[in-house]
Protein backbone atom coordinates (compact mmCIF):
# COMPACT_ATOMS: atom_id res chain seq x y z
CA UNK A 1 0.00 0.00 0.00
CA UNK A 2 1.02 3.40 -0.01
CA UNK A 3 -0.32 6.37 1.50
CA UNK A 4 0.08 10.13 0.33
CA UNK A 5 -0.94 13.30 1.37
CA UNK A 6 -1.76 17.15 0.38
CA UNK A 7 -1.54 19.16 3.58
CA UNK A 8 2.10 17.98 4.18
CA UNK A 9 4.97 15.69 2.73
CA UNK A 10 6.26 12.85 4.20
CA UNK A 11 8.82 13.38 6.92
CA UNK A 12 8.11 17.62 6.53
CA UNK A 13 6.42 20.03 8.79
CA UNK A 14 2.87 20.11 9.08
CA UNK A 15 0.93 23.43 8.56
CA UNK A 16 -0.73 25.29 11.13
CA UNK A 17 -4.14 24.72 9.38
CA UNK A 18 -3.54 21.17 10.97
CA UNK A 19 -2.57 21.68 14.22
CA UNK A 20 -4.43 22.42 17.47
CA UNK A 21 -1.92 24.51 18.29
CA UNK A 22 0.76 27.30 17.05
CA UNK A 23 3.40 29.62 18.08
CA UNK A 24 2.57 32.62 20.02
CA UNK A 25 5.27 35.25 21.01
CA UNK A 26 2.44 36.51 23.86
CA UNK A 27 1.45 33.06 25.19
CA UNK A 28 3.32 30.53 23.71
CA UNK A 29 0.95 28.69 22.41
CA UNK A 30 -2.36 30.05 20.41
CA UNK A 31 -5.21 28.22 18.80
CA UNK A 32 -4.81 27.03 15.23
CA UNK A 33 -6.26 25.73 12.51
CA UNK A 34 -7.22 22.11 13.12
CA UNK A 35 -8.16 20.47 10.02
CA UNK A 36 -7.41 17.26 9.87
CA UNK A 37 -5.18 16.08 6.65
CA UNK A 38 -5.54 15.32 3.42
CA UNK A 39 -5.27 11.48 3.03
CA UNK A 40 -4.74 9.22 0.01
CA UNK A 41 -4.15 5.81 -0.44
CA UNK A 42 -3.66 2.98 -3.31
CA UNK A 43 -2.67 -0.43 -4.22
CA UNK A 44 -4.95 -2.12 -1.29
CA UNK A 45 -5.20 -5.85 -1.00
CA UNK A 46 -8.44 -7.01 -3.13
CA UNK A 47 -9.79 -8.82 -0.13
CA UNK A 48 -9.96 -5.25 2.23
CA UNK A 49 -13.42 -5.00 3.43
CA UNK A 50 -12.83 -1.59 5.20
CA UNK A 51 -9.74 0.86 6.54
CA UNK A 52 -9.00 2.50 9.83
CA UNK A 53 -6.61 5.55 9.87
CA UNK A 54 -4.91 6.31 13.10
CA UNK A 55 -2.55 9.32 13.92
CA UNK A 56 -0.49 8.89 17.05
CA UNK A 57 2.39 11.00 18.38
CA UNK A 58 5.17 8.38 19.94
CA UNK A 59 7.43 11.51 21.22
CA UNK A 60 4.89 12.66 24.62
CA UNK A 61 6.96 12.89 27.68
CA UNK A 62 6.15 9.82 29.88
CA UNK A 63 6.52 12.81 32.83
CA UNK A 64 4.20 16.17 33.13
CA UNK A 65 7.21 17.74 35.86
CA UNK A 66 8.71 19.95 32.96
CA UNK A 67 5.90 20.29 30.47
CA UNK A 68 5.58 23.88 29.58
CA UNK A 69 7.33 25.23 32.10
CA UNK A 70 9.64 28.50 31.87
CA UNK A 71 13.07 28.88 32.14
CA UNK A 72 13.17 25.13 31.55
CA UNK A 73 13.01 22.48 28.63
CA UNK A 74 11.94 18.57 28.84
CA UNK A 75 15.28 17.05 28.15
CA UNK A 76 15.45 14.57 24.87
CA UNK A 77 16.93 11.50 27.18
CA UNK A 78 13.07 11.32 28.80
CA UNK A 79 11.56 8.61 27.70
CA UNK A 80 8.64 9.39 25.74
CA UNK A 81 4.81 7.26 25.12
CA UNK A 82 2.15 7.96 22.35
CA UNK A 83 -0.21 10.28 22.39
CA UNK A 84 -3.52 9.30 19.90
CA UNK A 85 -4.68 12.12 18.24
CA UNK A 86 -7.06 10.64 15.80
CA UNK A 87 -8.58 6.83 15.59
CA UNK A 88 -11.19 6.96 12.33
CA UNK A 89 -12.79 3.52 11.68
CA UNK A 90 -14.88 1.42 9.41
CA UNK A 91 -13.93 3.10 6.04
CA UNK A 92 -15.28 1.62 3.42
CA UNK A 93 -13.49 -0.43 0.85
CA UNK A 94 -14.72 1.61 -2.00
CA UNK A 95 -12.96 4.93 0.00
CA UNK A 96 -9.50 6.16 -1.03
CA UNK A 97 -9.21 9.43 0.19
CA UNK A 98 -10.62 11.99 2.78
CA UNK A 99 -10.12 15.80 1.86
CA UNK A 100 -8.66 17.86 4.36
CA UNK A 101 -11.08 19.66 6.61
CA UNK A 102 -13.89 16.80 6.35
CA UNK A 103 -13.50 15.46 9.58
CA UNK A 104 -12.47 18.53 11.53
CA UNK A 105 -12.26 22.13 10.99
CA UNK A 106 -11.35 24.34 13.87
CA UNK A 107 -11.36 23.97 17.78
CA UNK A 108 -14.50 22.52 19.80
CA UNK A 109 -14.17 23.34 23.22
CA UNK A 110 -14.87 19.90 25.07
CA UNK A 111 -14.61 18.12 22.11
CA UNK A 112 -16.47 17.24 18.68
CA UNK A 113 -19.64 14.71 19.08
CA UNK A 114 -18.80 11.10 18.17
CA UNK A 115 -18.34 8.51 17.97
CA UNK A 116 -20.75 8.38 14.47
CA UNK A 117 -19.12 10.05 11.71
CA UNK A 118 -19.42 11.16 7.78
CA UNK A 119 -20.43 8.35 5.57
CA UNK A 120 -21.06 5.60 8.50
CA UNK A 121 -17.27 5.71 9.88
CA UNK A 122 -17.27 5.75 13.55
CA UNK A 123 -14.11 7.64 15.18
CA UNK A 124 -12.82 7.02 18.62
CA UNK A 125 -11.74 9.71 21.65
CA UNK A 126 -8.42 11.08 21.21
CA UNK A 127 -5.93 11.83 24.43
CA UNK A 128 -6.97 15.23 24.71
CA UNK A 129 -9.95 13.67 26.64
CA UNK A 130 -7.47 13.03 29.26
CA UNK A 131 -5.07 15.77 28.81
CA UNK A 132 -7.77 18.53 29.56
CA UNK A 133 -9.71 15.69 31.91
CA UNK A 134 -8.95 18.76 34.86
CA UNK A 135 -9.43 21.66 32.85
CA UNK A 136 -13.27 23.31 33.69
CA UNK A 137 -13.01 25.08 30.34
CA UNK A 138 -12.17 22.62 28.32
CA UNK A 139 -12.70 19.11 29.43
CA UNK A 140 -15.54 16.51 27.65
CA UNK A 141 -14.70 13.84 25.35
CA UNK A 142 -12.40 14.75 22.62
CA UNK A 143 -13.43 12.57 19.06
CA UNK A 144 -12.39 12.22 15.85
CA UNK A 145 -9.19 14.55 14.95
CA UNK A 146 -7.23 17.14 17.16
CA UNK A 147 -4.09 18.05 15.52
CA UNK A 148 -0.86 19.09 17.07
CA UNK A 149 0.00 20.96 19.87
CA UNK A 150 3.52 19.56 21.27
CA UNK A 151 4.87 21.16 24.40
CA UNK A 152 6.51 24.07 23.80
CA UNK A 153 9.62 23.84 25.57
CA UNK A 154 9.62 20.13 24.85
CA UNK A 155 13.87 19.68 23.08
CA UNK A 156 12.51 17.57 20.27
CA UNK A 157 10.10 18.12 17.18
CA UNK A 158 7.42 15.85 17.66
CA UNK A 159 6.60 13.10 14.83
CA UNK A 160 3.14 12.61 13.91
CA UNK A 161 2.61 9.14 12.42
CA UNK A 162 -0.22 8.79 10.22
CA UNK A 163 -1.03 5.26 9.34
CA UNK A 164 -4.01 3.57 6.74
CA UNK A 165 -5.08 0.16 7.62
CA UNK A 166 -6.71 -2.41 5.23
CA UNK A 167 -8.88 -5.03 7.35
CA UNK A 168 -10.50 -8.60 6.30
CA UNK A 169 -13.40 -7.37 8.53
CA UNK A 170 -16.27 -4.54 7.62
CA UNK A 171 -16.45 -3.00 11.15
CA UNK A 172 -14.60 -3.37 14.03
CA UNK A 173 -16.46 -4.48 17.33
CA UNK A 174 -17.04 -1.68 19.05
CA UNK A 175 -20.05 -0.26 21.33
CA UNK A 176 -20.05 3.15 22.14
CA UNK A 177 -17.04 4.87 22.95
CA UNK A 178 -13.37 3.35 22.18
CA UNK A 179 -10.11 4.79 21.57
CA UNK A 180 -6.73 4.57 19.62
CA UNK A 181 -5.31 2.26 21.91
CA UNK A 182 -8.39 -0.25 21.29
CA UNK A 183 -8.48 -0.10 17.82
CA UNK A 184 -5.13 -1.07 17.84
CA UNK A 185 -5.53 -4.25 19.72
CA UNK A 186 -8.70 -4.97 17.80
CA UNK A 187 -7.49 -5.25 14.58
CA UNK A 188 -4.59 -7.42 15.34
CA UNK A 189 -4.98 -10.56 13.15
CA UNK A 190 -7.08 -8.04 10.53
CA UNK A 191 -4.55 -6.04 8.90
CA UNK A 192 -3.68 -7.29 4.90
CA UNK A 193 -1.55 -4.71 4.84
CA UNK A 194 -0.67 -1.01 6.06
CA UNK A 195 1.05 2.16 5.13
CA UNK A 196 2.33 5.19 6.84
CA UNK A 197 3.64 8.92 6.42
CA UNK A 198 5.29 10.91 9.17
CA UNK A 199 4.75 14.82 9.64
CA UNK A 200 6.90 16.68 12.10
CA UNK A 201 6.00 19.80 14.53
CA UNK A 202 6.73 21.64 17.35
CA UNK A 203 6.12 24.64 19.13
CA UNK A 204 9.62 25.52 20.52
CA UNK A 205 10.51 28.43 18.46
CA UNK A 206 14.42 27.11 19.27
CA UNK A 207 13.82 24.57 17.19
CA UNK A 208 11.20 25.84 14.12
CA UNK A 209 14.25 26.21 11.49
CA UNK A 210 15.69 23.02 12.85
CA UNK A 211 12.43 21.44 12.03
CA UNK A 212 11.51 22.35 8.69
Amino acid sequence: MKLTSESFVDQGVIPERNAFGKIDGQNHVALAGNANPQLSWSDAPAATQSYVVICHDPDVPSKPDDVNQEDREIPSTLPRVDFYHWALIDIPASVSHIAEGAYSEGITPRGKAGPLALDGTRQGVNDFTTWFAADRDMNGDYFGYDGPCPPWNDSIPHRYIFTVYALDIAELPFEGRFTGGDVIKAIQGHVLAQASIVGIYTLNPRLVNTAS
